[in-house]
């Protein structure tokens, strides 16, 4: 295979491509940039498609391959923390930055005069929840019901309750977990055979974004957008970059080793869109399959940090554009709510929106109705926010995984590094570290050497 075939036959370079090509398109035929949506739409139902049994397989395996149940729960313990923790740096974050830089300010829009047709879908359903209606949210109505509606939250307490059960009977289900593993290798064969499609899926997702909202109907939210933007890339290259190397492994190495899951996001803007085979990557690169099992389907809900950064710095836009003067407890009070709220967004294109308006509706000081300024951009900043969830939640699993020793360094660097490739390492490791420690300790080029001459 010539250079050139192999360079251009990358998924990532071909997402690449489609992505150039759909703002084209976008800007010289609007209409039909318009006309494509369902393409990108398609992509994002096809992935929802396996989503829910994925998650299913593999908490469930996770947690029934664990030895004790004392791994289940100082595993889960410690990843809400980090949640916790990361999603907070994230709110404050997006808080300090909108008021440094003001990009509301001087706008003097009479919220009175907007025109809240546009965003009556969003606000009619909202209703301010309290943290027992959040609670009782978790518990579903029936499992069919949760997994038709790919509740995240609900599937995964039955999942954990389904797999601590199979992990309490020992030797007897060993034929469910057999099953399972077979039927979770069946699933992420599906979801390769729906990545083949993403290029086509990005192509038409921001070819109509492009069409829809146009360059010169943002312009004047332009710096809306570029300090969502600097925020963002802030939060990953400090914040999390602090965090890679406190764990032992370079951010951009780990970024270069996704780089095909943060352009399918780009493309897609939807954090859920890579979820499988981000799944994939982080046992290939040798964090143990329980701590992926349990931290990344968790991360979706629990550490949106791109939606963090985005409802601070929304909330104090709309403020700021309406002249709503708040003083510094009430935007703490900001912070304090959306601690709460953010913890139920989704990795679903336009779920940040709708938390954001049933926190604004909740709090009562900010007008809802300035909502409406955040419609032309809202699609723009959400590549932005997606690709930060993503980011963050592939780094948090390996800072996790590191934290409770379930992550195989020599592997990891190996395949960082280039030394590994990265295809040949689920062959020649298997499909994750140990939950504790690692498998082998020897030098990758003594493993290497060995598994050429095995395959010979």
């Amino acid at each position: 295979m010539s250079k050139s075939r192999k360079f251009f036959g990358t998924l990532y370079i071909q997402v690449i491509i489609a992505v150039l090509a759909g703002v084209l398109l976008g800007v010289l035929d609007p209409e039909l940039g318009t006309r494509l949506k369902p393409l990108g739409d398609a992509f994002i139902k096809l992935i929802k498609m396996v989503f829910a049994p994925v998650i299913f397989a593999t908490v469930v395996l996770g947690i029934a391959k664990m030895e004790s149940m004392k791994d289940l729960g100082r595993v889960g313990g410690r990843a809400l923390i980090y949640f916790e923790v990361m999603s907070t740096f994230a709110l404050g974050l997006g808080l300090i930055v909108v008021n440094m830089v003001g990009p509301g300010v001087g706008m003097n829009i009479d919220p009175h005069t907007l025109d809240t047709k546009s965003i009556s879908t969003y606000t009619a359903a909202v209703k301010p929840s309290t943290f027992m209606d959040f609670v009782l949210n978790i518990i579903p109505g029936s499992v069919v019901d949760a997994f038709a509606r790919n509740e995240i939250l609900q599937i995964i307490l039955f999942s954990i309750m389904f797999g601590v059960a199979l992990a309490h009977m020992g030797n007897r289900a060993k034929p469910v977990v057999g099953f399972l593993d077979s039927f979770s290798q069946a699933m992420f064969y599906i979801v390769g055979l729906v990545m083949r499609v993403a290029p086509i899926a990005a192509f038409g997702a921001i070819a109509f974004t492009v069409g829809k909202y146009g360059f010169a109907s943002i312009a004047s939210l332009a710096k809306l957008m570029g300090t969502m933007y600097i925020t963002c890339a802030l939060f990953v290259f400090v914040v999390l970059g602090l965090v890679a190397r406190m764990s032992g492994f370079s951010l951009w190495k780990f970024l270069k080793y996704i780089k095909e899951e943060i352009f399918t996001v780009l493309g897609t803007s939807s954090s859920e869109s890579v979820v499988p085979q981000l799944i994939r990557k982080l046992e290939n690169i040798g964090c143990s399959k329980p701590v992926v099992g349990l931290v990344v389907p968790s991360g979706l809900t629990f550490n949106p940090d791109g939606q963090c950064i985005y409802y601070t710095m929304a909330a104090i836009f709309i403020a700021q554009a309406t002249n709503t003067q708040l003083t510094l407890m009430d935007q703490l009070v900001v912070l304090g709510v959306l601690m709460l709220t953010s913890k139920g967004s989704a990795g679903v294109t336009g779920s940040g929106f709708i938390t954001l308006a049933a926190t604004l509706a909740s709090m009562g000081k900010i007008p809802v109705e300035g909502m409406v300024l955040l419609l032309g951009v809202d699609r723009f900043m959400s590549e932005a926010r997606a690709i930060t969830n993503t980011i963050g939640n592939a780094v948090g699993t390996m800072a996790i995984a590191r934290w409770v020793g379930a992550l195989d360094m020599p592997r990891a660097t190996g395949i960082l590094n280039g030394t590994i490739d990265a295809n040949d390492a689920m062959e020649l490791y298997g499909a994750g570290a140990e939950p504790h420690g690692v498998k082998d300790e020897r030098p990758a080029t003594l493993v290497m050497a060995e598994g050429a001459v095995r395959h010979g």
